[in-house]
């Protein structure tokens, strides 16, 4: 049953003390709608190979301009709730783009360049 509450409190409401209130889900649009139209997030346990990928994308990141956060998602349900199998793992606007290489810093920029056009 803690699984469900878990479920429940990432899903939660912020409350800004009355005036509004902001789902998590909106939080994480209005930020990649400030980004460029751009999400990322880099799927894997926090191995070397996942670290590297993490690290290639915020160079591409900073090749770009693009001043932003990657989400790095280490949980193993729901990693394969987005469909990975193989990690590293690379999604880009919630579209896995990327899984079981470390891509290099070029293929990144090219991806993201993608993704904003």
């Amino acid at each position: 049953m803690a699984l469900f509450g878990k479920k429940q409190a990432e899903k939660a409401e912020y409350d800004c003390g009355g005036c509004c209130h902001v789902s998590a889900e909106s939080t994480a649009q209005a930020q990649a709608a400030q980004n460029g139209g751009v999400s990322v997030k880099v799927l894997g346990s926090g191995c070397k190979k996942c670290n590297d990928l993490e690290a290639n994308t915020k160079a591409a990141l900073k090749q770009l301009g693009m001043d932003m956060t990657i989400d790095h998602v280490a949980d193993f349900a729901q990693i394969a709730a987005y469909g990975v199998m193989t990690t590293p793992a690379l999604m880009v606007n919630g579209k896995v783009v990327s899984s079981g290489k470390v891509l290099k810093t070029d293929d990144v920029v090219k991806l993201l360049q993608k993704a904003r056009s």
